[in-house]
């Protein structure tokens, strides 16, 4: 949520800065606010003289009937400002309720060194790696976990619907392998752990977003006030809602593990095979809540652990700036890292990371104390590893032609081997013998 301060006093700075969005539809919102807390200001001011004059009549009726003077003109008067005072408390109401409503859909500030445009305007900020050229035809990640046996994704449909998916073998370790992994880096990074709840009331959802505009997007808990997540990064934005934090306990670094639930609306035909696009994965999401003034310091710190982190995993990946009309409401600035997948021959994105400023903490009221002042606190995410998408692109990079996937030297205490094999024909005897796998030594 943006400072109604700023939208009152320079209106034309801030209607410049959302046409950077491309969508018409956002200063049309800052109109109609401006409209409405221009007639809710005019209309508070009545009301409080109305108070006013409602306080000071009772004061002079009760002098002058002390003094036995006629005070019938005055009761007359006194009796119809309660009326007129609640017509105007009502009509403030809605006006509050209205010009909230507009306010809460306004999208954040785009930071000045964000390109305007779409998509084709996102620039690539950085290149890690060369992007694998496989001395074979290579196969993508679900016909090679098909082909092993680890992945059922037709059975998945049959009992659950599209993407939805069956993980078997040793890809449920290799799944939590690098789960474990991840963890176990950002701990190390000093990092809190948090394992949150999976599902949210409405109130904290829109601490973290725009509720209406994501509505159909999240699974609701019928006949509650729930809502399943589709990150841990609304969770943990709702840890600290309607609280004051210690100065000195900022900047709060947060690792956060759950699963996420995502509607994927509008994704019709897109990565309709495999793991990639699903409608429930893990995720490690990185988030921080600091002052104002170390927000882009942990904006370069977040960003770093993402590099060291997919460079442990041996896969060529690129950081790439989203231009304005392709970054969500939230943030101000976001980085995305793209990884390569040899099978498609291009760069897919597996997580971004976020500057949000102070507009989730202004929705979800997290302030500091700084001095004598209150101040919101800044919020930041980043995505420490989405898991599914992971194994998707990993399984893509880590292919040998002989049919075994690879596993880099970071994962083998989490995986506990350092390759999958393709299971040998079964026969009679070695029926249900599970997928050979080459052990630590």
């Amino acid at each position: 949520m943006l400072d109604i301060t700023l939208l009152r006093e320079h209106p034309d700075l801030v209607k410049k800065n959302l046409n950077r969005r491309g969508n018409p539809a956002y200063a049309h919102f800052l109109d109609d606010f401006l409209h409405l807390d221009k007639q809710w200001r005019e209309l508070k001011g009545k009301t409080d003289e109305l108070r006013h004059e409602r306080n000071k009549l009772t004061l002079e009726i009760t002098k002058l009937s002390k003094e036995k003077k006629d005070i019938s003109q005055l009761i007359k008067k006194a009796k119809s400002l309660p009326e007129e005072i609640k017509k105007n408390e009502e009509r403030l109401i809605t006006l509050q309720n209205k010009s909230q409503q507009l306010l809460m859909s306004l999208p954040n500030l785009v930071d000045k060194s964000v390109p305007d445009g779409d998509a084709s305007h996102n620039n690539i900020l950085k290149s890690f790696g060369k992007p694998k050229k496989l001395p074979f035809t290579p196969k993508d990640h679900a016909d090679i976990l098909e082909s092993l046996g680890l992945l059922d994704t037709k059975k998945a449909s049959e009992v659950a619907g599209s993407r939805f998916y069956y993980l078997k073998g040793d890809a449920v370790k290799l799944y939590h392998g690098l789960l474990q992994f991840a963890l176990d880096f950002l701990r190390n990074k000093h990092f809190t752990l948090i394992h949150p709840p999976y599902m949210l009331r409405r109130e904290a959802l829109e601490g973290a977003l725009p509720f209406a505009a994501f509505e159909e997007m999240i699974y609701k808990i019928e006949g509650e006030d729930l809502h399943l997540i589709g990150t841990a990064e609304h969770a943990i934005n709702a840890y600290y809602m309607n609280e004051t934090l210690p100065a000195d306990s900022l900047p709060a670094r947060f690792a956060g593990i759950s699963p996420c639930f995502r509607k994927e609306l509008g994704s019709h035909g897109k990565d309709p095979k495999g793991i990639f696009r699903v409608h429930q994965f893990e995720k490690v999401e990185q988030f921080v809540f600091c002052k104002p003034e170390e927000a882009w310091k942990e904006f370069d710190l977040l960003l770093k652990n993402s590099e060291e982190l997919l460079k442990k995993l041996e896969i060529p990946f690129r950081f790439v700036v989203l231009a304005s009309q392709d970054m969500g409401r939230v943030p101000t600035k976001t980085v995305d890292f793209e990884c390569w997948f040899p099978s498609q021959h291009t760069y897919r994105e597996l997580g971004s990371c976020s500057n949000c400023l102070d507009y989730q903490s202004r929705r979800s009221n997290i302030k500091y104390q700084n001095k004598n002042e209150l101040s919101f606190v800044y919020t930041l995410n980043n995505t420490g590893l989405s898991v599914a998408r992971m194994l998707a692109c990993f399984v893509d990079n880590h292919q040998q032609k002989n049919g075994t996937i690879k596993i880099p030297k970071a994962l083998w205490k989490y995986a506990g081997f350092k390759e999958i094999k393709p299971s040998k024909p079964t026969s009679k005897k070695k029926a249900g013998k599970k997928n050979a796998q080459r052990p630590l030594p």
